[in-house]
């Protein structure tokens, strides 16, 4: 069975959780909130194919106890699906480490804000080479008289769209034009 680990899985992410484990995934979701995390659990038929990690990501080294237990657990990870808030910076170098260490090839698909500098934070994300790095750029929605942000709903579906496409960046909404963003 393949692999996926999902970081915010619970929350905007939630439906790209349950996609995959509906696509033959095991899951496995970082997640602070134990009750979002029930919740999730409790809309799915497939519990068994999830793998809750209740860890703050900000917090490295509990990071990657959690990601190696579920390696061990659950085998090597195929493709990770990555929301991680700015306080966090080195969390997505924690999973690439942990995640390239056991696997030949996978994927990332890197989940960034509208304002994100993609080309800065792929230089400083370190991607090695047996890694296949994506990035979904999250914009807003303008519907005629007034802007807003996407709803989870919105974003969850762009994110499964971009893993479906397999871009090198694929933005969900839109960026431009900037002075029009909520």
């Amino acid at each position: 069975m393949k692999h996926a680990l999902v970081v915010g899985g619970t929350g905007m992410l939630s439906d790209v959780s349950l996609w995959l484990v509906d696509r033959g995934y095991h899951v496995s979701i970082i997640a602070r909130n134990s009750n979002r995390m029930e919740k999730l659990m409790s809309t799915t038929h497939l519990k068994d194919n999830i793998t809750p990690l209740l860890v703050d990501y900000t917090d490295g080294e509990k990071l990657q106890e959690q990601i190696h237990y579920t390696v061990e657990k659950n085998g090597s990870i195929d493709i990770v699906v990555a929301w991680i808030h700015s306080v966090a910076e080195h969390a997505l170098s924690v999973i690439i480490n942990e995640v390239s260490q056991k696997q030949d090839e996978w994927e990332l698909f890197h989940i960034l804000g509208s304002s994100s500098d993609l080309d800065r934070i792929k230089q400083k994300a370190s991607v090695p080479e047996n890694c296949l790095y994506y990035q979904i750029q999250l914009g807003f929605v303008n519907d005629g008289s007034h802007s807003r942000w996407l709803t989870n709903a919105e974003i969850s579906a762009g994110v499964m769209e971009g893993i479906k496409k397999k871009e090198r960046v694929h933005t969900v909404g839109q960026l431009e034009p900037w002075e029009n963003r909520p």
